[in-house]
């Protein structure tokens, strides 16, 4: 028998992953996590959270983790973000047939903006045709494709987001792209390649996925959602409301797109920032009506406050 207030959380030492299991315990939800070393797992600040040992591509330790649970948050990706290709759809595969196996447990996804051509959307809501232009973004594509052919017997819930930013986002282009952890600020990369870049206060959407999930009642079964969060209009909104935070005048540079695509050819990281390189020249918004119709309103922290809270936490001075 399922237990409506238990939830596997598969990522959980993730950044993404760890926020939403950290709103779900705050909200009164008994939370599982699947590690390969729970004790370290658990060394995690991370109070509550029922550790079993798994991995994510071992689908017999999946399914046994999700024994009885309502609901599989999925946030878990490849190590590195490498071999996308080849570990992306196994894992969405496993956490299907563990969902089946718990007697049908809606299955959570953190979604992308990868699965459309930004140049020909500069709206995103549930029917946005999906034509993908990334290898990231066709993948994902055939990811959501199999959600949708489980339901109803395994219902799901996507919850769309722009980049991240805040406390816990620790691999993000914010984190790691415009500033330098640790250090006093000299300079910020500002990454936009133009206005309407859309971002996500990571923990304001991890409040969101809680309170989705309270209202599991209210969600179809196959729901695609979008997150607005902070859309960019000037393409400067971040780097101004940084400088603004640490309260002097800080010098931009523009991140190097035309080095990445140059470096391309030779693999790593330059391959994959090029790959994504249209989604920080083109606009898209992300249309929230229907979920402000579910929940009221989005959790939004003022931008100055988020700023704040994410410089303290990077330890940016």
């Amino acid at each position: 028998m399922n237990d409506e207030r238990t939830a596997l959380v598969l990522g959980a030492t993730g950044g993404v992953g760890g926020a939403v299991a950290n709103a779900l315990l705050r909200h009164g939800w008994r939370v599982r996590g699947l590690a390969r070393d729970p004790a370290s797992a658990a060394g995690q600040a991370l109070a509550g959270v029922d550790w079993r040992t798994g991995d994510a591509m071992d689908r017999g330790q999946v399914t046994a983790a999700a024994e009885g649970v309502s609901a599989i948050v999925h946030a878990v990706n490849p190590p590195g973000y490498r071999h996308w290709e080849r570990l992306v759809l196994p894992m969405i595969d496993n956490t299907i047939a563990a969902a089946r196996a718990a007697g049908g447990a809606r299955v959570v996804l953190p979604g992308t903006i990868y699965n459309y051509d930004v140049r020909r959307t500069p709206v995103i809501g549930a029917e946005t045709p999906q034509a993908p232009r990334s290898r990231k973004g066709a993948i994902r594509v055939a990811l959501e494709r199999r959600l949708e052919a489980a339901a109803p017997e395994v219902p799901s819930l996507i919850l769309r987001a722009g980049d991240f930013f805040g406390p816990g986002a620790r691999s993000s282009w914010f984190s790691q792209g415009m500033l330098k952890p640790g250090q006093p600020l000299r300079e910020i990369v500002n990454v936009a390649r133009a206005p309407g870049h859309s971002w996500a206060y990571l923990p304001d959407l991890a409040e969101t996925f809680a309170s989705l999930m309270d209202a599991a009642d209210r969600l179809g079964p196959y729901e695609r959602l979008q997150f607005e969060g902070l859309y960019d209009q000037t393409g400067t909104m971040l780097t101004d409301a940084v400088a603004r935070a640490l309260g002097r005048d800080i010098p931009t540079a523009a991140f190097p797109w035309w080095m990445m695509q140059a470096l391309s050819p030779f693999g790593g990281f330059p391959k994959e920032a090029a790959d994504i390189a249209p989604y920080w020249r083109w606009p898209a918004r992300f249309d929230n009506r229907r979920l402000v119709e579910i929940l009221g309103s989005e959790p939004r922290t003022p931008l100055d406050q988020a700023l704040g809270e994410s410089l303290a936490r990077l330890r940016i001075t």
